[in-house]
């Protein structure tokens, strides 16, 4: 499977969450449940999203993105006994 496809299929399911979601707030018609929806995404959103992304540099974000695209690829990925024994001096108590 191809990283243009998987990025597609990717794209296609974030689009459907969103018109979903879309959806969802356009049926809610009680103003305080629809304050309250917003309040919590808000909170949410301002939380987790990026705050770890935007501590990296920019390399480390490129490099990240690299390692995330080459994830993909079987020949890439190490056995779970491959990496206990690369890093084996930080696994004992």
């Amino acid at each position: 499977m191809s990283n243009r496809y998987l990025s597609t299929i990717v794209h296609i399911y974030v689009m459907n969450i969103k018109d979903n979601f879309h959806h969802l707030i356009d049926s809610i018609h009680d103003e305080e449940l629809l304050k309250a929806c917003y309040q919590l995404i808000e909170k949410i959103r301002h939380e987790q999203n990026g705050h770890l992304w935007n501590s990296l540099s920019e390399g480390q974000q490129k490099e990240l993105l690299a390692a995330y695209e080459e994830s993909f690829d079987e020949q890439n990925l190490l056995s779970h006994d491959a990496v206990k024994l690369r890093h084996e001096q930080w696994l004992k108590p």
